[in-house]
């Protein structure tokens, strides 16, 4: 450490300001390391703490927060303008499994060539999906036209 003094905290030391020197010889005293925890503040703080039980503690915290952070996969189902009536049914089963999995799902309608004349049906689509899905899924937004696509999105509803 290339600074005069430092704050110096812990559970095995009286808190206070020492000079660097100082606080290293009481490390070496206790036969632990002398840890920097917060450089930015003036003096720096640091602590006296075995440095590999603090790294074992720290990976630890990071898994931890790791495991509870959770993962989203948005899962994409394609329709035409003119989707038939069994296509729709089927579509709407992997919809419903998708969501029942907790991922988010991605419904929309490309339009080929000179089927985007039709796009109030697949709006209609969109719509009849969304009503279909609502006990499972909220609609997060509504029936988009980007280009040849219309895009909807539904988020699975929170189980209680």
């Amino acid at each position: 450490m290339r600074v005069p003094e430092v704050r110096l905290v812990g559970d095995n030391v009286e808190p206070g300001v020492f000079r660097t020197s100082v606080a290293q010889q009481m490390a070496e005293d206790m036969e632990l390391d002398l840890v920097e925890i917060s450089p930015n503040a003036e003096p720096p703080v640091c602590k006296i703490i075995d440095y590999k039980k603090f790294l074992y503690e720290q990976k630890k915290r990071d898994k931890m927060l790791k495991a509870k952070s959770t993962q989203i996969t948005v899962k994409e189902i394609r329709f035409g303008p003119q989707t038939d009536e069994h296509d729709y049914e089927f579509k709407r089963k992997n919809a419903e499994k998708f969501l029942k999995d907790g991922a988010k799902l991605k419904a929309f309608v490309f339009f080929k060539g000179r089927s985007i004349i039709y796009k109030e049906q697949g709006q209609i689509l969109l719509l009849r999906l969304a009503q279909d899905l609502e006990e499972l899924g909220k609609v997060e937004a509504m029936p988009l036209l980007e280009g040849k696509r219309m895009t909807m999105y539904i988020a699975p509803k929170k189980k209680k």
